[in-house]
């Protein structure tokens, strides 16, 4: 079975990032506000502009926990799958990772 991270572009401009085993299905509940309380309901209608297979739902909900954490410009990297612009941004949160100046 395949698991799903993805990413939507929602109507005020936010994102938000979500994991699921059935992508199409999903998509369609945030479409269709199937759950009033979601983050998406309010802020219809929604794009899909990411998304990565995983083999385990483990991996994926790892994967939606991390993004989650990241900056808008980081998700806006993803998107691109600028991966230089990812390491990059990841180095300048953390400086001991990056040039080793503070």
């Amino acid at each position: 079975m395949t698991f799903w991270v993805y990413l939507l572009l929602c109507a005020d401009g936010s994102y938000y990032t979500g994991s699921t085993g059935n992508l199409e299905l999903r998509l369609a509940q945030h479409q269709n506000a199937t759950n009033p309380s979601c983050y998406t309901a309010t802020r219809l209608p929604v794009k899909l502009v990411y998304a990565e297979d995983f083999h385990t739902r483990r991996a994926a909900f790892a994967a939606e926990r991390q993004i989650k954490g990241w900056s808008r410009k980081k998700k806006q990297a993803l998107i691109r799958r600028d991966w230089l612009e990812i390491l990059r941004l990841s180095n300048a949160k953390n400086p001991a990772h990056g040039s080793g100046k503070p």
